[in-house]
């Protein structure tokens, strides 16, 4: 068996993924809770010797509504996710089983405090109070708020009579009242304001997501912009050389011939215009895209750091427009692959060489096709090979990212 098994799938969820998890085993442990509370009322020398056999049925009771408000915090968390669950049937046993609970408890029970503080609460007025908390939890999950707060103060009517016919003194049946509705009240802020988190970073993972895909729709739009400008004109020319070709040729006009040598230098001029744009060896500015690449990525809650070094206005057109298109196809990796905290791009010039440093975290534990052999990283190396310039993606501490763009001057 691996040991560290647990530990590279921890290392392999994303954010949203570990937050979750944090948030659900918190509520978990509330469940749990209510176990060792119940063991160290139920094993206090203050109880009366009669009472051995109530302590191993409240123990047994104790263990069995863990159990079941576990799979109520469960699906319960899955409703507020908005994920199929069946919910309501596990609140429905989980209260069933914690009022039939009490009463067996309450009426088996002492009903009194134990020899040493007979004015007391006994204890399974204290069990019957962590019932009512193992109860109300869930309730305040997977319920809406008012519906849960309704919900409990019934739970806590139907045990209250319980309390009274156990022949508790109506003193200590209101304040134990009192003391459960306060610490019920709590529970339910505590566990609805877990599953208010969970539901946010979950709805802020959505919207990161869809702002990596509006980027790259954008740089598609970018292209198509391109590749519009470049053949309509063009086509719409052919088009009507061609056609008045056509008609010359229909007639016998030595004009037709003239007519469809410009339409060929013109489909030749196309072409080579397309394979600029294709290549793109249209111009990118380095400027614009590294304000844009800040500006992406701030919106993204990306820590931005670039650094373009001193008067890069000097570097030769081609090398600018090339480390332009780096950094673009940077950008939307860091969006589409990682879940970036941080990001720095700097530029550098050694050895006649502009170098462009590309570096960011929150890369994932499970290789992504991007880091080293994407599509993406291909496509840059094409543009920079046809400047002879290099791509690398060196070796980086976990998690971190990091490429060079090289480009001789």
């Amino acid at each position: 068996m691996d040991v560290r098994g647990p530990v590279r799938r921890w290392k392999g969820f994303g954010k949203p993924q570990r937050a979750e998890l944090y948030f659900r085993w918190s509520l978990y442990l509330m469940a749990w809770f209510m176990l060792p509370v119940n063991l160290l009322v139920s094993a206090s020398p203050a109880n009366p010797p009669h009472a051995a056999g109530v302590v191993q049925a409240t123990l047994v009771l104790s263990l069995a509504s863990v159990l079941i408000t576990l799979r109520a915090y469960r699906t319960s968390l899955d409703h507020y996710l908005h994920r199929p669950s069946e919910y309501l049937r596990w609140l429905a046993v989980n209260t069933t089983l914690t009022v039939a609970g009490s009463w067996v408890v309450l009426l088996l029970g002492p009903s009194s405090g134990g020899p040493t503080n007979p004015q007391g609460p006994p204890f399974t007025a204290v069990v019957a109070a962590a019932l009512l908390g193992a109860a109300v939890g869930p309730m305040s999950v997977g319920l809406p708020l008012r519906r849960a707060c309704l919900a409990g103060l019934g739970t806590v009517a139907l045990v209250a009579p319980a309390m009274v016919l156990a022949g508790i003194s109506a003193a200590t049946t209101t304040g134990l009242l009192i003391g459960t509705l306060f610490g019920l009240a709590i529970l339910i802020g505590s566990c609805r304001s877990f599953a208010w988190v969970t539901a946010i970073v979950w709805e802020l993972d959505t919207a990161r997501e869809a702002q990596s895909r509006l980027a790259v729709a954008e740089e598609r739009l970018r292209f198509s912009r391109d590749l519009h400008d470049v053949m309509g004109r063009n086509l719409t020319t052919i088009a009507l050389k061609s056609e008045l070709a056509v008609q010359l040729a229909r007639r016998g006009r030595p004009e037709a011939a003239d007519q469809m040598a410009e339409v060929q230098k013109i489909a030749q001029e196309s072409q080579r215009e397309v394979r600029d744009v294709i290549r793109g060896y249209r111009t990118a500015d380095l400027h614009a895209e590294a304000i844009g690449a800040r500006a992406v990525l701030r919106a993204a809650d990306v820590a931005c750091e670039i650094d373009l070094g001193e008067n890069p206005d000097e570097l030769p057109p081609p090398v600018q427009s090339v480390l332009g298109w780096v950094i673009r196809e940077a950008t939307t990796n860091v969006l589409r692959h990682s879940e970036a905290g941080r990001c720095l791009i700097r530029l550098r010039r050694e050895d006649g060489r502009a170098v462009l440093e590309l570096e960011n975290d929150g890369v994932p534990a499970v290789p992504l096709p991007s880091q080293g052999s994407g599509t993406g990283l291909r496509g840059l190396r094409e543009r920079l090979a046809a400047h002879n310039g290099e791509l690398t993606v060196p070796e980086a501490a976990p998690g971190i990212f990091r490429m060079l763009a090289a480009v001789p001057l």
